[in-house]
């Protein structure tokens, strides 16, 4: 499913982040940046460690943040490491804007033109998955229409066929 703001498309497809040859993918990071398990540890084990060397120089960052490095062995060029809320942690749906807001402006300053996004913080943190699509896809939407940007795609990469269906409704 897409949909055309301002000629930049939002796409939905289900399938492997880390399959995507586009310009970034998004990692649903924890703030120390160690890529764990979920989203991080398939981006650690396909990638290589290159990228979890470059997000150990970072040193971490804060809830809400997104920095970028290398994507070492996979398809993507980069990697956005964007910081998502725990559920429950207080302020959570503004603290996912933010990360959603600071991933497309840290790759937009990068100057690319694709990105890739997971459902943040909708696995080990618990967010849930219809606030989580509700909040990014309108914080992108918002941007596409509002802001100058270089990005001309963004894609959500759901993992399961039931976060496709959520992403597809709101959308």
């Amino acid at each position: 499913m897409e949909k055309t703001i301002r000629g930049k498309k939002i796409v939905l497809i289900q399938g492997d982040l880390t399959e995507l040859a586009v310009d970034a993918i998004v990692n649903a990071a924890n703030a120390q940046l160690v890529l764990g398990g979920g989203v991080a540890g398939a981006i650690r084990s396909k990638g290589g460690p290159t990228i979890q060397e470059e997000c150990d120089r970072i040193g971490g960052t804060s809830v809400g943040q997104a920095v970028i490095t290398g994507a070492g062995n996979l398809k993507a060029s980069h990697v956005i490491h964007a910081v998502g809320p725990r559920y429950g942690e207080g302020d959570e749906d503004e603290k996912l804007r933010n990360a959603t807001l600071n991933s497309l402006r840290t790759a937009t300053s990068n100057g690319l033109k694709s990105i890739a996004f997971p459902a943040i913080s909708t696995g080990i943190f618990g967010f849930p998955k219809d606030r989580c699509a509700a909040i990014m896809l309108d914080t992108v939407t918002r941007y596409l229409e509002n802001e100058e940007t270089s990005l001309s795609e963004v894609i959500f990469c759901l993992w399961s066929r039931e976060d496709l269906e959520i992403f597809s409704r709101m959308l």
